[in-house]
């Protein structure tokens, strides 16, 4: 039977989630996601593994590189549950192949016989996507911020001819404010720390929302959305020399600067530097526009409360427990605290210029 289900996204906003049969055989977790699960994923839709599996580092989803017979090894992604709709999940597809269509280097979902690229087992919905091999950039080389620059740029360039019509955006409200709500109704604060975080949050997002008085009606866009350099896959050789962009699991609509601030690292002067690389290829394809330049610090607050958050919405998985050990003591709050109030010191000063 078919059932409408209004589900939070991870940022607390809600969307329609239409599940396809009984709520109750759908998983909720990962808990019976098995090795032999996902053998018998692939196998039922036409893949014949040789039966090595390899998982891959990941934490929203569950992403393993696969040995096939008598080809070269694939990459399948199982979406964690009730995290996106199948609406939204094709559409980013969707605008994924747009982007290899235009030839810019990103790694689309294989097809199948019906040109779907959306696939379920056993209730788990998964896609699955050539390997792409590479390694991190070399940011001291010479011209290589220019180059992500110039695909940044036709990035964009696709991604502003059209909108997405079911993913959210990223805004003060979806990133910053949701996630507020959400840490503080659900208690994850120690009781000593709520009024100071609170304070120094609600601060900051006040900052935040100056930044984006300053910066007027900047243009929203199809993103990456998640444009750091662990996502951006450097190759020497092959057909596509150079930076590939891959994993945009967390795509959605906002300003450009997402994608660009999110490159940046290191001292102001150093952060000016690289900025300059970057617009230098970025603008040979798309336009910057200056006004931008007031959301770099904003963007970045408003990350701040939606890590924490979305850390607080899936510490029910045991894989986050292991691997972010630190999170929910009262030193991390702490932290927090003085990070966001070094923000709004930022927000304060003058932005980068181009």
């Amino acid at each position: 039977m078919s059932s409408n289900i209004l589900i939070p996204h991870e940022n607390g906003a809600e969307s329609q989630f239409t599940i396809d049969q009984d709520f109750q055989s759908n998983p909720t977790d990962f808990s019976n996601l098995s090795s032999d699960c996902v053998f018998d994923a692939m196998h039922a839709h036409g893949f014949h593994c040789d039966g090595r599996l390899l998982a891959l580092n990941s934490y929203e989803n569950r992403v393993y590189q696969l040995g096939m017979d008598d080809a070269p090894p694939l990459i399948v992604k199982f979406y964690r549950p009730l995290r996106w709709s199948d609406t939204q999940i094709r559409e980013e597809h969707q605008f994924v192949m747009q982007l290899e269509s235009a030839e810019i280097p990103v790694v689309p979902a294989v097809l199948d016989s019906n040109g779907d690229s959306l696939r379920e087992f056993s209730g788990f919905r998964f896609a699955v996507f050539a390997r792409q091999g590479g390694r991190a950039p070399e940011l001291d080389r010479a011209g290589t911020l220019e180059w992500i620059g110039r695909f940044l740029g036709r990035i964009h360039a696709v991604g502003a001819r059209a909108s997405y019509e079911h993913r959210p955006q990223i805004n003060s409200q979806t990133y910053g404010d949701a996630s507020l709500n959400y840490l503080l109704q659900n208690d994850f604060l120690p009781a000593d720390i709520v009024h100071a975080y609170e304070t120094t949050a609600r601060s900051m997002l006040a900052s935040v929302n100056d930044a984006y008085l300053r910066a007027g009606a900047v243009q929203s866009l199809r993103l990456h959305g998640d444009c750091h350099m662990g996502n951006v896959l450097w190759t020497d050789a092959g057909a596509h020399p150079g930076p590939h962009f891959v994993d945009f699991d967390d795509s959605r609509m906002g300003p450009a600067m997402q994608d660009l601030w999110m490159l940046l690292s290191g001292s102001r002067q150093e952060m000016q530097a690289q900025l300059c690389d970057i617009l230098m290829g970025y603008e040979d394809f798309y336009h910057f526009d200056p006004a931008e330049l007031h959301l770099i610090e904003a963007l970045r607050s408003l990350r701040l409360l939606h890590y924490s958050a979305w850390l607080a919405q899936r510490w029910t998985d045991p894989a986050f427990k292991h691997a972010f050990p630190w999170f929910n003591t009262q030193r991390y709050w702490q932290d927090r605290i003085l990070e966001m109030r070094e923000q709004i010191a930022l927000m304060d000063e003058a932005p980068l210029r181009v």
